[in-house]
């Protein structure tokens, strides 16, 4: 199957990389003839997802775009593309260190206000990113549709090692409505699961800790030197001299210290998880008494 006549493209300051890549996905699809469904098998990957990418909702990974390139015989179409796409949707700050995290063999990450990004639902992700100031809700959901895709390499099949430690305040800090809270930290107790990834709670009774100065992630890229991302209130930077890392690293450790133990931490989310639900049950019945 050859590449055929491209659709006519918007002007590239008058849609976003989702936009580009998923009217291309759909230009080809139709001209090939083949339902969603259809490619969805080609592909192997969900119907679902094909539709999400077509609208703009998800971003194709490179594994999903060089399959694209293969079924319809468009060599490197589809993967240029998603390269453009794997700059426009981060943060600039953190664009730099976007491609360590997904090629890192192990993560560490210390967050004192929100849940880490890798472990957000979606609609925490929408309730978080909808704060930045001046932005578009269709550049807010390209954001969430980028954090969305960074998810995925917690689901390869040789996914990093991933070390967080949350401060407790994170779990109780209502940034969305009670159900996506809820939602969020059954999620949290859920992922927690997963042999590689260890989540562990900073209590409040560990006081003050330099972990309150601000969240970083170490990124541990096997035999190459580490590399830490560090946020601020600029957006944040990336270090990767061996004292910024190695301090990274003596912080985490000074952190995990003071934590609950793994299952300790997994069961208080479940019972604020479980709080929660019985607060919004409280709410519901209240409401339908008046």
């Amino acid at each position: 199957m050859g590449c055929g006549r491209l659709s006519p493209k918007r002007e590239p300051d008058r849609t976003t990389g989702l936009a580009l890549f998923g009217e291309e996905l759909r230009a080809q699809r139709e001209l090939a003839g083949l339902s969603r469904d259809e490619l969805a098998v080609k592909l192997s990957y969900s119907a679902s997802l094909v539709s999400m990418v077509e609208t703009g909702h998800r971003a194709p990974s490179r594994d999903f775009a060089a399959r694209c390139d293969e079924a319809f015989g468009c060599p490197g179409t589809f993967a240029r593309l998603q390269a453009r796409l794997r700059d426009v949707p981060f943060p600039q700050a953190f664009r730099p260190f976007a491609e360590h995290e997904a090629a890192a063999v192990a993560l560490r990450w210390y967050e004192h206000a929100l849940v880490p990004g890798l472990l957000q639902t979606e609609a925490m992700a929408r309730a978080v990113l909808s704060t930045r100031p001046n932005t578009s809700d269709e550049d807010i959901e390209e954001l969430v549709a980028a954090r969305m895709a960074r998810q995925e390499i917690l689901d390869r099949e040789d996914p990093p090692l991933l070390y967080v430690l949350i401060d407790e305040g994170v779990l109780h800090r209502p940034v969305a409505e009670p159900g996506v809270m809820q939602d969020q930290l059954l999620h949290l107790a859920e992922m927690s699961r997963r042999p590689n990834i260890t989540i562990q709670v900073v209590p409040y009774t560990a006081g003050g800790h330099s972990g309150l100065l601000g969240a970083f992630i170490i990124a541990e890229m096997g035999d190459a030197p580490g590399i830490v991302f560090l946020e601020d209130s600029c957006g944040g930077r990336v270090a990767e001299d061996t004292a910024t890392v190695s301090q990274a690293m003596r912080n985490f450790d000074a952190l995990r210290s003071e934590a609950l133990p793994h299952g300790a931490s997994r069961d208080m989310i479940e019972s604020l998880a479980r709080e929660d639900g019985h607060e919004q049950r409280q709410l519901a019945q209240e409401q339908l008494q008046r």
